[in-house]
């Protein structure tokens, strides 16, 4: 059975992984006959109150709070190797853009935490596929931006496509039901919640995403 990667930033759209799309990706993972192998890394995260959108003052680790997504079967990413997987797939939320790494303050100078660097790193040398949905794409433009030059999307949002062009990366814009594959890099990145008005919008597109991630194992 593939094993596929799943890279969470936490619980929640405004803090962590968007959990529509993380249960998305899950179910199209499984779908498809796969292992779904939950990761996150252990550091901590601003809290943010999903009905007011304020921050509570608080902190939460990002796996502790990752792992409620993932029925509290999951992974330090440290503890993650290239090794152990077929692909990796991120899904969205602001945690991708401010707990995975700091694109939501930084823009195209934005730092990875390096356990995640070093796995996406790790898939890209071994030639192992990685998806990313969302705005999850800007963790891979960070990333392999200089040295890859991959092809993704987030959709249509020119402000955020800007900042991935100055990484060395590309974007392409991409409806919301649709995907982007950079086939050199065996990357494939999907719009969901940067464009989606609709779950069943998020849950066309990323099972077209994972499907096409897994075609490329």
């Amino acid at each position: 059975m593939k094993k596929i990667g799943v890279v969470l930033s936490g619980c929640g759209v405004y803090d962590g992984s968007e959990i529509h799309e993380a249960v998305c990706v899950l179910l199209a993972i499984d779908r498809a006959g796969c292992e779904a192998v939950c990761m996150a890394p252990a550091v901590e995260l601003t809290v943010i109150d999903h009905l007011t959108s304020l921050e509570t003052g608080e902190k939460r680790n990002v796996l502790v709070e990752a792992a409620r997504i993932a029925r509290g079967s999951i992974r330090n990413i440290a503890e993650v190797t290239a090794s152990d997987l077929d692909a990796v797939i991120l899904p969205g939320g602001f945690g991708a853009a401010k707990n995975l790494c700091n694109f939501a303050v930084k823009g195209a100078a934005a730092s990875v935490n390096a356990e995640v660097t070093r796995l996406v790193r790790e898939m890209a040398t071994a030639g192992k596929p990685i998806g990313a949905v969302c705005i999850a794409p800007v963790v891979l433009a960070a990333v392999m931006g200089r040295e890859y030059s991959p092809v993704v999307t987030i959709g249509t949002d020119a402000g955020t496509a800007a900042e991935i062009e100055k990484t060395g990366a590309h974007h392409q814009i991409c409806p919301v039901t649709d995907f982007v594959i950079d086939e050199k890099n065996k990357l494939v990145t999907s719009p969901a919640y940067m464009l989606a008005t609709r779950i069943s919008e998020v849950a066309d597109g990323i099972d077209k995403c994972v499907k096409e991630v897994i075609k490329l194992i």
